[in-house]
């Protein structure tokens, strides 16, 4: 094998330019959009993550979405999945998603989404409910790490609504095992009755 290995730093360096490069894009296409997942964890203050970028979008703007990325010299592909396309740049993949686990739109999430300075950049970021709300519903049977979790809700704890996650996750049985994990071990408050 030839080359150097790509270190963490590396790594992080194309997903912050990719980050910049995608928010750069859909802002100029004016559609509605949101920096979520441990990107938007992130910059309400948990740790830093070590795999992909996401964006959400509203699901009738996908495709226009997708054409502007393509035309603005961006790698784009559709993977098996129908609730997202992938974005490759910058030797790192960014996550476009137009439908998230256990909501019917994302349209009110991205209404809520609070505009913040990422890498210079300003841009819309979910709120750190949403963010927490759309990480425990992603929770299942074949992605169900906990550990990667509890930082990230003892990092933004005191900003999210932990009411409103109980209810927007209560069909997730991992999601509330997890709430109870987190109540248990003091990050969370247990819910009065």
């Amino acid at each position: 094998m030839s080359g150097t290995p790509v270190t963490i730093a590396d790594a992080r360096d194309g997903q912050r330019e990719a980050l910049k490069r995608v928010a750069v894009v859909l802002k100029q296409l004016g559609v509605t959009f949101a920096l979520g997942g441990g990107y938007a964890a992130w910059a309400h203050g948990s740790p830093e993550p070590e795999h992909d970028v996401d964006f959400l979008i509203a699901e009738e703007d996908a495709e226009r979405a997708e054409r502007a990325l393509v035309e603005a010299g961006l790698d784009v592909e559709q993977p098996p999945e129908d609730w997202l396309f992938k974005v490759f740049t910058d030797g790192a993949m960014v996550d476009v998603l137009f439908r998230s686990a256990g909501f019917d739109s994302l349209r009110p999430m991205l209404e809520r989404a609070e505009e913040q300075g990422v890498l210079s950049v300003r841009m819309p970021v979910l709120t750190a409910t949403d963010v927490m709300a759309c990480k425990l519903n992603a929770l299942n049977e074949h992605a169900c790490d906990f550990a990667r979790l509890l930082p990230v809700a003892r990092a933004v704890r005191e900003q999210v609504d932990w009411a409103r996650v109980r209810e927007a996750t209560a069909q997730n049985d991992y999601a509330v095992a997890l709430l109870v994990l987190l109540e248990r071990l003091g990050v969370i408050e247990t819910p009065q009755q």
